[in-house]
């Protein structure tokens, strides 16, 4: 096709395409880093507006390419997985209206556009995604039907793009039940049979190691990490510690998990009779740790507990997954220490904190062999002198030291750290543990969320016949010495948000995100099989289910079509009435032929039936020229002469 032979594009479709575009790709920049998605949106708008009158020449464009790239990976780093394809296929496709001018090219841009929101959905499933993709994609056959008609030429006044969207409308509706039989009978498989690319940017959550200041970022994060439902019973919140990756060694700086056993939890473990029982939903972190009551009696499938009673999943932790356990707090845990563990409970790193490493060894001087009362004695140093803030300078090589005799301020990760190490200078095996404390009970779904910002971390000592204590030296602060927290940098205790009601509001888009994830994306292999036993179903294998689900497709294309083909008749009633007026004539065998006008059919039937001639003739023709040339008559007489006449 040569340049002249290219349809010429209308204003306003072109205006349809660019919106449908920007539409397709707001649900990926809502789940890019937020000054990298503001800097491609802005980039899009603004060559848009350049390139309205002609494109951009094509050197500026390969620059505008190659500066795109050196921003995306300014942002990520040189590190290549979901993100960054997704951040880079955001940029190219915020610049790809530069080289869009003809009808052929918008319908390229749309193509691709529609890339965008299938994208989105590798770095997020929520209802907001979901929305969003929904929409983009409507805009966007609404712009494909928009160009389909510039290119035949059949624009037709300003009422046209409200006919386009209803008929899209429509044709959308008709393929609601064959995506619901797609949703609910096509083949779960209890893995998937393909993967993705890891992460560049990795989600916040716990990790196997603890340094200064990794935790700032993780407690300043809203966002949920889990749900929890319980059954029965419910712990008070002050006993909500959710144990996750425990921590025996220290380098200096760093506190790792170090070697663990991965068996089942100690065999000299004592509980409370009190017993509680709940389900977990964790959201995706794209790691491996999972958390548990302190301490879980139970191990769920696809779990692997470790001997400190940390738990983790078989495979990451990439999607939403549902965990049911049950927990009880010990009464006595690991009584009998051994000598490998008790030996990795005591280990310090050579030439660090040298101040720390005294008081320690005065302390156990002075206490004898009472661990008890160095412990009590540690805690009531907290109390008097110590206080809470998240407003910390960056530790020196001895964090202990500067934490514990110069700073005597910080949060959890320095509490429990120092807390562990003078301990350990007392000789009292100790160790860090993380997890979450606490959470926010939602009255809507009466469940329990637990944010990233109840990120928690604490200590473990080792006491003879009672084994590993809990001790958290953060809540031994003094309450009129904390200064600085997390809810008051992030404003969630404000006047103004209890008036204006956000904590209710955010309650509430919990209790529908939670609703989402129970009936979309927790909608498994194990819960399909689930519906179709309560269905009848007992024993359905997976190509019953297929032959099952290609049954309701067929059923679901038969309905789609008989709509469309009733729609049709219903939209027109005039040709309703000419169709049914050639099928009474088709009884006596004079129907019409596909290839035949009315006219010239009129003119048959009135050379085989001379009677006809004063009726049928001027009834074709008046429904030829209402067809052809409308408005020149009333077409609801002639609707209903076509109705009453007869053979």
């Amino acid at each position: 096709m040569t340049p002249a032979d290219v349809p010429a594009l209308d204003a306003l479709s072109r205006r349809w395409t660019l919106a449908a575009t920007g539409t397709c790709l707001l649900p990926l920049l809502l789940q890019l880093p937020s000054m990298l998605a503001f800097g491609i949106g802005l980039t899009g708008v603004l060559l848009a507006w350049a390139s309205w009158r002609r494109p951009l020449p094509g050197l500026l464009r390969a620059l505008l390419a190659l500066a795109l790239i050196v921003a995306v990976m300014s942002v990520m780093g040189m590190q290549f997985g979901r993100d960054t394809g997704c951040a880079l296929l955001a940029g190219m496709l915020a610049i790809k209206p530069t080289e869009t001018h003809t009808l052929r090219d918008n319908r390229s841009l749309l193509g691709f556009a529609l890339f965008a929101p299938f994208a989105a959905f590798l770095l997020d499933q929520g209802p907001l995604s979901m929305t969003l993709g929904l929409a983009s994609v409507f805009c966007a056959l609404v712009a494909l039907y928009r160009l389909a008609d510039a290119e035949a030429g059949s624009l037709a006044g300003p009422a046209r793009p409200r006919q386009q969207i209803s008929e899209i409308a429509k044709l959308v509706v008709l393929g609601v039940p064959l995506v619901l039989a797609a949703f609910w009978l096509f083949p779960r498989f209890a893995s998937p049979l393909w993967g993705v690319p890891e992460r560049a940017l990795s989600k916040p959550g716990l990790s196997d190691d603890m340094s200064p200041g990794s935790y700032l970022d993780l407690i300043a994060d809203r966002a949920p990490a889990l749900r929890v439902q319980f059954f029965g019973a419910t712990p008070p919140t002050s006993q909500m510690y959710w144990r996750g990756p425990v921590l025996s060694d220290f380098d200096g700086r760093t506190w790792t998990r170090g070697n663990r056993l991965q068996s089942a939890g100690t065999t000299d473990t004592k509980r409370t009779t009190q017993v509680w029982d709940y389900q977990m939903d964790v959201e995706p972190s794209d790691r491996r740790d999972l958390v548990a009551l302190d301490l879980p009696t139970t191990t769920p499938d696809g779990a692997m507990l470790a001997r400190d009673y940390s738990m983790a999943a078989r495979t990451p932790l990439t999607a939403l997954t549902r965990w049911r356990l049950q927990s009880s707090a010990p009464t006595q845990f690991e009584a009998s220490l051994p000598g490998p563990v008790r030996q990795q409970a005591l280990r310090l790193p050579a030439g660090f904190n040298p101040r720390t490493r005294a008081l320690g060894a005065q302390w156990r001087r002075e206490a004898g062999s009472n661990d008890a009362a160095i412990v009590a004695r540690a805690l009531q140093w907290i109390r008097a002198d110590f206080a809470y803030t998240l407003d910390t300078p960056f530790p020196g090589r001895d964090t202990v030291d500067e934490f514990l005799f110069d700073q005597q301020q910080g949060f959890c990760e320095h509490f429990s750290s120092s807390f562990v190490f003078l301990m350990r200078s007392a000789g009292v095996p100790a160790r860090v543990v993380t997890g979450y404390a606490g959470g926010q009970y939602n009255p809507l779904g009466q469940y329990w969320i637990v944010r990233n910002l109840d990120a928690h971390a604490w200590a473990e000592v080792w006491m003879p016949r009672r084994g590993w204590v809990r001790v958290d030296p953060t809540a031994a602060v003094a309450p009129e010495r904390i200064y600085d927290t997390i809810e008051d940098r992030l404003g969630a205790a404000g006047a103004m948000g209890g008036l204006i009601g956000v904590d209710n509001l955010g309650q509430v888009g919990d209790w529908l995100r939670r609703g989402w994830n129970d009936m979309v994306l927790g909608f498994d292999a194990n819960r399909q099989t689930r519906l179709l036993e309560r269905l009848g179903a007992k024993q359905f294998g997976t190509g019953a289910l297929a032959a099952l689900f290609g049954l309701f497709a067929l059923a679901s294309l038969a309905w789609m079509g008989w709509l469309l083909a009733r729609g049709e008749r219903e939209r027109d009633p005039m040709l309703r009435a000419w169709r049914r007026l050639g099928a009474r004539y088709a009884r006596l065998g004079l129907g019409r032929e596909p290839h035949e006008s009315a006219s010239d059919w009129g003119r048959r039937v009135a050379n085989a039936r001379p009677q006809a001639a004063q009726t049928l003739i001027p009834l074709s023709h008046r429904f030829a020229v209402a067809r052809y040339a409308p408005n020149e008559g009333d077409d609801r007489v002639l609707i209903e002469d076509l109705r009453r006449h007869r053979p």
